[in-house]
């Protein structure tokens, strides 16, 4: 299902692409939000910080780039991931990195630790369900008699990338819950 491209080939530079561009756009979305990483989730990336961590992605481009499937995925989750980013990015940078950190931290104490957590579990969860559904779909009926059903390759892929931008969210907005929460005590 996801044979590699050969290297160099125009296939191949064309997954490269779309890495680049999704990569870049979770990369700009964060210098957007947090130039100084101070509201960073991923405490890979932190640590990184944003010379190594653009080695490390272009890296990370190149080999993927190789495998189609694996490349539609990432892309997938990074554009969402970005778009996320870009949606409270004006506040960050408005009141400031620390500013902001402090506020949303103060909100998160204001409501009732089951009530978020059930939002937050909502909100992934219907993420979810949007890729998982295109997951599921993305099977055809069999198109020849004996030879099973094929999967459309492209929608998969987008779903796959949905499900993991729900996981994504999930994972690491509980992480920064547990961290604050861990801190405060």
């Amino acid at each position: 299902m996801d044979d590699p491209l050969l290297f160099g080939s125009s296939d191949y530079w064309l997954m490269f692409a779309h890495l680049i561009f999704g990569r870049g756009m979770d990369f700009l979305s964060t210098w957007v939000a947090t130039p100084n990483l101070v509201l960073e989730g991923n405490p890979i990336a932190k640590r990184l910080g944003w010379k190594l961590g653009a080695v490390v992605n272009l890296g990370l481009c190149f080999t993927f780039a190789m495998w189609p499937v694996t490349s539609i995925i990432i892309c997938t989750t990074s554009v969402l991931v970005a778009a996320r980013n870009l949606q409270q990015a004006w506040l960050m940078r408005t009141m400031g990195e620390e500013s902001y950190r402090f506020w949303h931290v103060q909100r998160m104490f204001e409501a009732k630790l089951p009530f978020y957590v059930f939002c937050l579990l909502g909100q992934t969860l219907l993420i979810g369900l949007v890729g998982g559904a295109l997951v599921y779909f993305s099977e055809l009926a069999e198109l020849a008699p004996g030879a099973g059903p094929t999967v459309m390759i492209v929608p998969f892929a987008i779903g796959v990338g949905i499900v993991g931008y729900a996981i994504t969210v999930l994972f690491y907005t509980l992480l920064s819950v547990w961290r604050i929460r861990r801190s405060m005590r």
